[in-house]
């Protein structure tokens, strides 16, 4: 018979052996990672090997649920495979100093920031609980205000960032009030932002993946946003994703995993935050008393307005915006020139955490394209893609990719080069292969857990990335598979 003493003895041996084995694991990795610098050199060929970073970001991450950590784990590992012991933190600080001035990475920086800051303006002057209330009064149900999120997000369509940070920001308390918890709002949130955007030829998304297509010779010059628009009613997962949420919202889709318990508990306690998500959950300043919709309304609008005017640029939007509203909240007299300034800054400095995993996702994408982790992958696969065979693989392959290497864009520089000639070479239909890989790049943004669109929905809702991505895995994980076979279906039919 087991006595208490017993029961607690073997609790305390399951407490040290657990980081003893984790310990002893880190070493054996930090070990093979030694190993195959010895073997292959700076330069050599890893093959399969290449994929060993990624794979311990994502054991590490489902280990920990923390993410800046797993993605820094993961680099190191990348590093010690293709530099000697001696050079390991010198090329370390350059790997840091390159992303730093990658000019991509600093207006992303400089373009979250400044949304942050916009965030906190509106908050501040009362925006957003004016249009908490308003909202209210429009609609009284849970379904009803999830739809209407669902719909904010088609209408903010320029830019994922834009509509992530923007919709999950306003949509809080709006959804607090009906008990919906913050991980169902991060989904529906995070599901109309890269998979709208690429359905809509107006967006960051058209503009970039229109100029690659020109680049790769498929579509002449001026003539990409034409094969674009012609590709969108291929981009499967877009259309997909968007079926799913719409019956997950009317409950016709059955709670899935984690996202069950998440409802579960705000049911039973009507907390819409988990505890350990808590500490995520940081709100801003009370803003002011009954203000008007109007300081919703008027920066959101201008914010909208000047992003598209200078070319569905977010950042020079964000600028622009910020001045507006500053203008339009100092003519009222609703916040001190001191506060409003203070919210500025506040803003700003709330975005490090997210911009954090951010950097550590380029810093892996480096590390991934000296191991040449696209290119293994790729070329490993050539030899299904027939005519027929070639979409659905093209979908499959770039999608695991864009999810493993968090890099929904860079990848599709290298991609697009091998995969688009074989498919005039095999005479696939191009629209439904261009359709596959943004499709793929679609997915990819949307699922994977330090992905930009993951981490900023989870920031504006206020819960972890790993809260966010664990419970919105499955809606993705089956938008992929229904994609898959109908991609498959339509190589064969076109």
């Amino acid at each position: 018979m087991t006595t208490s003493t017993d029961a607690a003895m073997n609790l305390n041996t399951a407490r040290t052996s657990q980081p003893i084995a984790v310990g002893a694991i880190a070493l054996a990795v930090i070990a093979f990672a030694l190993y195959c610098f010895q073997t292959y050199g700076a330069d050599g060929n890893f093959g399969m090997l290449s994929l060993l970073p990624t794979g311990v970001v994502i054991a590490t991450a489902l280990y920990t649920k923390r993410t800046i950590e797993s993605l820094f784990i993961g680099v190191l590992v990348g590093l010690i495979m293709t530099n000697s012991v001696a050079d390991f933190i010198p090329v370390l600080g350059s790997t840091f100093l390159d992303v730093f001035m990658n000019e991509t990475v600093a207006w992303i920086f400089v373009a979250c920031g400044l949304m942050g800051s916009m965030i906190a303006l509106v908050t501040m002057g009362g925006g957003a609980e004016a249009f908490g209330r308003w909202l209210t009064t429009k609609v009284h149900t849970k379904k009803g205000t999830l739809f209407s999120t669902m719909a904010l997000g088609l209408v903010i369509f320029i830019d994922d960032y834009l509509n992530a940070l923007t919709i999950g920001a306003s949509m809080r308390k709006a959804t607090d009030r009906v008990k919906t918890s913050r991980e169902f709002l991060a989904y529906v949130v995070d599901s109309t932002a890269a998979p709208v955007c690429i359905i809509l030829p107006f967006s960051t998304w058209a503009v970039f993946f229109s100029g690659l297509l020109e680049e790769n010779n498929v579509a002449a010059e001026g003539q990409g946003i034409d094969l674009f628009i012609s590709s969108i009613p291929y981009m499967l997962y877009a259309w997909v994703c968007l079926a799913v949420v719409m019956l997950a919202i009317s409950g016709k889709l059955p709670l899935l995993g984690k996202m069950k318990d998440a409802e579960k508990r705000v049911e039973s306690t009507g907390q819409v935050v988990s505890d350990a998500d808590i500490p995520h959950n940081v709100e801003m300043d009370a803003g002011v008393e009954k203000s008007h919709t109007l300081n919703f309304f008027m920066p959101i609008a201008s914010l909208i307005f000047f992003t598209w005017y200078f070319d569905i640029d977010i950042m020079s939007g964000a600028m622009a915006s910020i001045f507006v509203t500053l203008a339009f909240f100092g003519v009222q007299r609703l916040l001190s020139v001191g506060q409003m300034f203070d919210g500025i800054l506040k803003g700003f400095v709330g975005m490090i955490m997210p911009l954090g995993t951010l950097f550590c996702g380029f810093m892996l994408a480096e590390v991934n394209d000296t191991l040449g982790t696209t290119e293994y992958v790729i070329n490993a696969t050539t030899t299904f893609m027939t005519s027929e065979m070639l979409p659905m693989v093209a979908f499959v392959v770039m999608a695991a990719l864009a999810f493993a290497t968090a890099s929904f864009w860079g990848i599709f520089v290298v991609g697009m080069p091998i995969i688009l000639p074989l498919a005039l070479a095999v005479n696939a239909d191009i629209p439904l292969v261009v359709g596959a890989m943004i499709s793929a790049s679609a997915f990819g943004s949307h699922a994977c857990f330090y992905g930009d669109s993951t981490v900023l929905s989870a920031k504006a809702c206020g819960i972890s990335p790993m809260s966010h991505a664990i419970t919105q895995l499955p809606y993705a994980m089956l938008g992929g598979v229904v994609s898959a076979i109908g991609f498959l279906a339509l190589g064969f039919m076109l």
